[in-house]
């Protein structure tokens, strides 16, 4: 047996949880084809940065058998924006979801007897002021802090 059959073996009996990212530069009209390509490569949890959508929600994509709960979170204009592509069978182990910011989102989810908490982040490109990096950055040193804080 292959390595991608073993791995593929493991992954439907459970064994293992994977999780990509990928920066899409606009979520408008590529969710479904996005959807696509999660569920050829077996992604358990796709994180999305640079969505371009406003506001925040939550929606169902793709077909029967290949289905992704997409959380996201956007700014008031169509900048930024964050989101975590979630596969069917694993929306049921998500305890909570919270939107820090256009740039920050945080998914926490049981998985079998394990606590698991995933963050997707976009961080301000070299074009935004100093300030606002700097700013980016201490608040997600400190959402980090307090996550590990939780957990030891």
């Amino acid at each position: 047996m292959c390595y991608d059959d073993l791995r593929a073996d493991k992954l439907r009996k459970g064994w293992g949880f994977r999780v990509g990212t990928w920066n899409i530069d606009s979520l408008t009209g590529k969710a479904g084809e996005l959807v696509e390509a999660l569920a050829d490569r077996e992604v358990d949890m796709g994180c999305i940065q640079e969505t371009r959508w406003r506001g925040s929600g939550c929606k169902f994509f793709g077909a029967q058998g290949k289905r992704y709960k997409l959380f996201w979170m956007g700014g008031k204009d169509r900048f930024d924006g964050v989101g975590m592509f979630v596969a069917e069978k694993w929306v049921d182990s998500v305890v909570k979801v919270k939107r820090h910011s256009e740039r920050v989102l945080i998914l926490k989810m049981v998985l079998g007897n394990s606590l698991m908490n995933v963050l997707t982040v976009y961080a301000p490109n070299s074009g935004k002021p100093k300030e606002e990096k700097e700013n980016f950055w201490n608040e997600l040193f400190h959402l980090v802090s307090c996550i590990l804080v939780i957990i030891s």
